[in-house]
């Protein structure tokens, strides 16, 4: 193999990974602090990428505009189904509320699927390109314009809302509930608003990944499966919980992809990380930086 063809799946693998830490850490977030098993998380991808196409075929935005606009709405999204749907089942289900989240995410799954084939019936929608164009990484390699603005898109929010989460009172207060939920409580945080807090900005980081990658994955249904599965995949390889371990994660998978692709073929790149997740669930099921799950398993 030669130097040049290895750089250039480094680079593919990079620029895939960026947009699975962005997912993973989304997901990392939820479970770390609530312990939702949250499996809609693919849902909101498509509800960002619906978002996107409203912004751009109604209202005629910019591109940016459009993830922005995909951002803010995943936000709200997010923040209205934690107050109308977990928000009550926390208040009636008390220490249970927990595993009954894992139905009522599937469960949210599928409504969410259905309303979008409701709504924008079984079609793909979407823009051929967001910015004409393309950047010549290498003498043998060229990668479209949209898909290096989605990673540096993606690598902007990921530093950004790690700012947020160390700099910050609330970011501060989001990390004292994931570490010690009674603890935080006995200082006076607001377990309720954190929550609610930490399932919107889950959602708006979905949202933002499936709105930036419009052009590359157009939006359908039931576009939320693979993003879902990526997602999973990261979370279980770092460690359940870990939002900082998400993010090498997510380029650890996309290189793993990447040259699963290459060397077996298409379809191949599910299959090796299949086999190395259930390697992981054998062997280290904490995940590789041995985060311990609170909540779940301490009952």
């Amino acid at each position: 193999m030669e130097l040049s063809s290895l750089w250039d799946l480094v680079i593919i693998g990079i620029l895939r990974g960026g947009m699975y830490a962005l997912m993973a850490m989304g997901l990392a977030l939820v479970f770390g602090v609530m312990n939702i098993c949250q499996f809609a998380h693919g849902e909101f991808y498509m509800i960002g990428a619906y978002m996107a196409v409203f912004a751009l075929k109604v209202f005629g935005l910019n591109p940016f505009l459009a993830i922005l606009l995909a951002m803010v709405g995943g936000f709200v999204v997010g923040v209205l189904i934690e107050r109308g749907i977990f928000y009550p089942l926390r208040r009636r289900s008390q220490e249970e509320w927990v595993m009954n989240t894992f139905l009522l995410t599937v469960g949210l799954s599928f409504v969410l699927q259905n309303l979008a084939l409701l709504i924008g019936k079984a079609r793909y929608r979407g823009v051929p390109t967001y910015w004409k164009g393309t950047i010549r990484i290498s003498p043998t390699m060229g990668v479209s314009v949209d898909r290096v603005i989605g990673f540096l898109i993606a690598i902007v929010t990921i530093g950004i809302f790690g700012l947020f989460l160390r700099r910050t009172q609330m970011g501060r207060a989001i990390r004292a509930v994931s570490q010690d939920e009674r603890g935080a409580m006995l200082v006076g945080i607001d377990l309720d608003k954190i929550h609610t807090l930490t399932f919107g900005l889950s959602t708006m980081l979905t949202g933002i990944a499936g709105a930036s990658l419009l052009p590359i994955t157009q939006a359908y249904p039931a576009m939320g499966a693979g993003p879902l599965v990526a997602s999973w995949f990261v979370v279980i390889l770092v460690g359940l919980g870990n939002v900082g371990g998400s993010i090498i994660g997510g380029f650890v998978v996309g290189m793993l992809q990447t040259f699963s692709y290459y060397f077996l073929g298409a379809g191949w790149q599910d299959t090796v990380s299949l086999s190395i997740l259930i390697l992981i669930l054998l062997f280290k099921p904490s995940g590789i930086f041995g985060t311990e799950v609170k909540g779940i398993l301490e009952r």
